[in-house]
C-alpha cells in the first residue's frame, strides 16, 4: 500500500501563515506528497523536500518565474499501481469531471487545487480530488488537506480537516 499527502494552495511565505502541525505529521508520514500548486516561492518547495517523503508537484497561477521553470504545469505520477494526473487549475466546475477524463485519459484520477473549494467526485472508475487548502481557506469553513491510499491500482481518497 502506497500513502500519498495530497496538498494545494498553500500560498506561502505570506506573513505569520504557517502549515498546521497536522498537516506537516501527515507529509511526514506518508510515501509521497503532491502538491496541486500555488507555493509561490523555491524555498516553500524545498522546504517541503525536506520533510522526508519525494514531493511531486505542477505549478500554479501564483508561483513565481524559478517555480515555474522547475515544475511542470501538469504531470502524471505513477503510485500503487495507479496513474494520478496532476494540473493546478481544472476549470469550471461544470462538466469538470468529463473533461479532465478527455484531457487525462489514461489516469485513474486527477489531482487539482485552484479553487482553494474541496472536492472528490466518482463516475465510471474515474476520480478527481481537490484537497482544498491547509493554510488558505477563504470561504471554506476549515483548512483542509487531502490523503489517498493507493493498493492494487485502486485510490482510495480521503479529506482531512485540519482545525
Amino acid at each position: 500500500m502506497v500513502v500519498l499527502a495530497i496538498v494545494s494552495d498553500t500560498h506561502l511565505p505570506r506573513g505569520a501563515r504557517r502549515l498546521p502541525a497536522a498537516c506537516l505529521e501527515r507529509m511526514r508520514a506518508a510515501d509521497l506528497v503532491l502538491h496541486g500548486g500555488d507555493l509561490m516561492t523555491e524555498e516553500v518547495l524545498d522546504e517541503l523536500g525536506r520533510l522526508g517523503p519525494p514531493v511531486l508537484a505542477v505549478h500554479g497561477n501564483v508561483d513565481s518565474d524559478g517555480l515555474r521553470r522547475r515544475l511542470p504545469a501538469e504531470r502524471t505520477v505513477e503510485a500503487g499501481g495507479a496513474r494520478l494526473a496532476m494540473v493546478h487549475d481544472a476549470g469550471p466546475a461544470q462538466g469538470r469531471r468529463a473533461r479532465l477524463r478527455q484531457r487525462f485519459p489514461a489516469a485513474d484520477a486527477v489531482v487539482f487545487g485552484h479553487s482553494h473549494i474541496p472536492l472528490h467526485e466518482e463516475a465510471d472508475g474515474f476520480q478527481i480530488f481537490n484537497p482544498g487548502s491547509p493554510t488558505d481557506r477563504r470561504r471554506q469553513p476549515r483548512h483542509t488537506m487531502g490523503l489517498a491510499t493507493v493498493e492494487g491500482g485502486r485510490i482510495r481518497f480521503k479529506l482531512v480537516p485540519l482545525d
